[in-house]
């Protein structure tokens, strides 16, 4: 059966709202996004819509090359799933993805987590919500709590997940995009083929 990569990206964006967090959680990174290829081209979670305003939220595809991301401190993690895993985790995205007028930032559940309780609000999800919610419901990933008090750092606990880079944000896209510079055309893979029709 054809193997595929999926990637777990930890950010710390610095911004106001993230500094907040890390007073509560002691933690470097408080932001989980997941993406379908190695270079960060197509980067999807929970988050601020607007770069102006982090209390209006919901699903995004991330723009890597924006200044919040440009100035980020990272890691990245990969994980192998099977090739049905792979479409089925990108089927459910693009469900989200059609349905996003729906679909709003879980805020407080974000502050519930904060007190280990559970919220659970239709239609909505904090940044690591929504990312174990996509690798549980495609049966990549058994974590041992529900979703919806699932940290960033509780996402890629356990064997599943290998650290691909730790750094800034812009240094690991750039390094990237030199590799694949020099890798003759048509030897490296770059899937997927195709992205969501965002």
């Amino acid at each position: 059966m054809d193997e595929k990569k999926v990637y777990i990206l930890l950010t710390d964006t610095g911004t106001l709202f993230t500094r907040l967090i890390k007073l509560y959680t002691k933690k470097s990174f408080n932001h989980a996004s997941i993406s379908f290829d190695r270079s960060l081209s197509e980067v999807y979670s929970f988050g601020r819509k607007t770069p102006s305003n982090p209390f209006i939220g919901g699903f995004v595809k991330e723009n890597m090359e924006s200044h919040f991301f440009n100035l980020a401190k990272c890691r990245v993690y990969s994980c192998t799933v099977s090739a049905i895993q792979y479409e089925e985790m990108r089927c459910f995205i693009q469900q989200i993805n059609d349905e996003k007028a729906l679909y709003r930032y879980n805020l407080l559940g974000l502050f519930a987590i904060l007190l280990n309780k559970q919220i659970n609000r239709k239609y909505a999800f904090f940044c690591s919500q929504f990312v174990a919610t996509v690798l549980q419901e495609c049966e990549c990933v058994n974590y041992s709590k529900p979703p919806s008090l699932i940290t960033p750092q509780d996402l890629i606990k356990g064997n599943d997940f290998h650290l691909v880079y730790e750094g800034n944000l812009r240094n690991y896209r750039e390094l990237e995009q030199r590799d694949r510079s020099l890798v003759p055309h048509g030897t490296r893979d770059l899937s997927p083929r195709s992205s969501l029709s965002i």
